[in-house]
């Protein structure tokens, strides 16, 4: 769990979350068991007030870079103010299965 540690760690470093959850979901992939290369990371924050989905993706991935470049294959971004996330009452679309590598 250490890479899911360091994500979860620089992320509420950088944007003070209100809603924070940082899944592996490597399990889901053609990947060696306890890999931690593919993540599904839910980020509420103010910080994200006035800014358009593709900027807030965009400094996620600036706060990751090291991960991204090393051991991160795939991040799944939700990213949402808390007004958003109150109409989305807490929830996001659940992940679909793997169908790339050997599995396909």
């Amino acid at each position: 769990m250490e890479v899911q540690a360091r994500i979860e760690q620089r992320l509420t470093e950088a944007f003070e979350p209100v809603v924070l959850t940082v899944d592996n979901e490597s399990y889901m992939h053609h990947v060696p068991e306890g890999s931690e290369t593919h993540f599904k990371v839910v980020l509420v924050s103010d910080a994200f007030q006035g800014m358009l989905p593709v900027k807030r993706h965009q400094q996620v991935y600036q706060v990751l870079a090291d991960e991204m470049q090393s051991a991160v294959h795939a991040l799944a971004l939700h990213t949402h103010t808390r007004e958003e996330w109150d109409r989305l009452g807490g929830k996001v679309t659940a992940s679909p299965n793997c169908k790339g590598g050997s599995n396909a």
